[in-house]
C-alpha cells in the first residue's frame, strides 16, 4: 500500500473520531484519568474489605464514581429523551427524587415514622413512588405540551414547591427504615461486592434500548425535536411525544429516589438530590446531545453522567471546599461543552487536515 494512501487513512479516521458524538465524554474520560493517574496515582486502588455484616464489598475512588455515578446516569436516560423531544430541560427532577424518596418512606414506615416492622412490601412502596413521581413527570409534561410553556419555566414550579411538598407528606418528620434488606437496594446485595445501583443502571439502559430498538420512539422523538410542524404533518402528535418523555423521565427519577433513600434508610429533604438537575442537564450536554432538542445517543449520555461523577470524586479527592465545588465544576464542564460543540469538532477536524497536507506535500515532494 502507499505510503501517502496509509497516512491519508489514518488522517481521515482521526477526523471522523473528532465528528463522532461520543468523542468527547470519552476524550474527557481519558482526560481526567490520565491526570489523576499523574498527581495520585492511589486514586484508582481499589481493595476488598468486609461491610459490618461480614460481606465483600470493594471499596476505592472508582467504586464511588460507578456507584453514585449511577444515579446520575438513570436520570441521564430520561433528562435525554426531555431534552430531545421538548427541547428544554426539567429542573425539577431533584425535588421530585425527595418527594419520590419521602412517598417510599410513607409506605414503609405507615404512620409511625421509625417502625420495628415494615408497614407495606418494598414492591409495594417502589410501585407507589413510580405512579407519584410519573404523576409529576406528567404534570410538568402537559403544561410542556399543551399549555405550550417553556420547559424550564414549567418545572420551576415543582423545583420550588417539590422539597415542601416531600416534607408535608410526612409531617415534616424524618421516617428510618430498619431493615435488612431495604439498604441492598443502594448498597450490596450479600455476597456480590460491586456495588447494586450499577446493576439497577445497567438494567435500566438494558430497558430503554430495547424500548427505542424495538419501537419507533427514537425516531418520534427526534422528528419532534428536529421540527414539530413537519412531524405532525406526517401524523404524529408532538404534544403526546413530549408528554411521555416527560412521563418517561418521572420513572427515572422514582428509581433514583429510591436508591437514595435506600442507601439512607431516611431523608433529609433540603439537602437529598440537591443539585442533582444541574448535573443531570450536564451530562446530556457532555454526551454530545444539542439542549435545543433533535437527534440523541442515550449510550452517550450515561457515559457523561459518569464524567462527571468521576470529576465531581477528583475534586473531592483533591479537598476542594463543598461550597467552591460548583465553581470549579463549572469552570470545567464548560470547557467540555464548548468540545462538544459540533462547529468546534468542525474546526478541530479542519485544522488537523491543514496540518497534514503541507506534510503530505513534502512527502510527496
Amino acid at each position: 500500500m502507499n505510503p501517502n494512501t496509509r497516512s491519508k487513512t489514518a488522517s481521515e479516521i482521526i477526523t471522523g473520531m473528532f465528528r463522532k458524538q461520543i468523542f468527547i465524554p470519552i476524550a474527557a474520560l481519558l482526560i481526567l484519568a490520565i491526570f489523576n493517574l499523574i498527581v495520585d496515582p492511589s486514586f484508582f486502588k481499589v481493595t476488598l474489605g468486609q461491610n459490618n455484616n461480614g460481606d465483600p464489598i470493594l471499596s476505592g475512588n472508582i467504586i464511588s464514581i460507578i456507584d453514585y455515578g449511577s444515579e446520575l446516569a438513570i436520570l441521564a436516560i430520561g433528562m435525554t429523551l426531555v431534552t430531545a423531544a421538548s427541547r428544554g430541560q426539567d429542573i425539577s427532577v431533584g425535588a421530585a427524587i425527595a418527594i419520590s424518596g419521602s412517598v417510599v418512606l410513607r409506605v414503609l414506615c405507615g404512620t409511625n415514622s421509625r417502625p420495628d416492622e415494615l408497614q407495606a412490601p418494598i414492591i409495594v412502596a417502589f410501585l407507589v413512588s413510580c405512579i407519584v413521581a410519573m404523576s409529576f413527570g406528567a404534570f410538568n409534561g402537559v403544561l410542556v405540551s399543551i399549555f405550550k410553556i417553556q420547559p424550564m419555566v414549567a418545572t420551576l414550579i415543582l423545583f420550588t414547591a417539590g422539597r415542601s411538598i416531600a416534607a408535608w407528606i410526612n409531617n415534616n418528620e424524618l421516617p428510618v427504615v430498619k431493615d435488612d434488606v431495604f439498604p441492598v437496594f443502594g448498597g450490596y446485595i450479600p455476597g456480590v461486592p460491586i456495588p447494586t445501583p450499577f446493576f439497577i443502571a445497567i438494567l435500566c439502559f438494558i430497558i430503554t434500548w430495547l424500548v427505542l430498538k424495538f419501537t419507533n420512539l427514537k425516531l418520534y422523538v427526534q422528528s419532534v425535536g428536529i421540527n414539530e410542524q413537519t412531524s405532525r404533518l406526517n401524523g404524529l402528535n408532538p404534544a403526546f411525544i413530549k408528554f411521555i418523555t416527560y412521563v418517561i423521565l418521572g420513572l427515572c427519577v422514582a428509581v433514583a429516589g429510591f436508591i437514595k433513600v435506600s442507601r439512607l434508610q431516611t431523608i433529609n429533604y433540603s439537602v437529598v438530590a440537591k443539585d442533582i438537575e444541574m448535573d443531570a442537564i450536564l451530562a446530556v450536554a457532555l454526551g454530545g446531545n444539542s439542549l435545543s432538542g433533535g437527534k440523541f445517543n442515550i449510550p452517550s449520555s450515561i457515559l457523561g453522567a459518569y464524567v462527571i461523577q468521576f470529576l465531581t470524586t477528583t475534586l473531592y479527592k483533591f479537598e476542594v471546599q463543598a461550597d467552591a465545588l460548583p465553581a470549579y465544576k463549572a469552570v470545567v464542564v464548560i470547557a467540555l461543552v464548548i468540545l462538544s460543540a459540533p462547529i468546534v469538532r468542525e474546526k478541530i477536524g479542519q485544522t488537523f487536515k491543514k496540518l497534514r497536507s503541507p506534510a503530505q506535500a513534502e512527502s510527496n515532494g
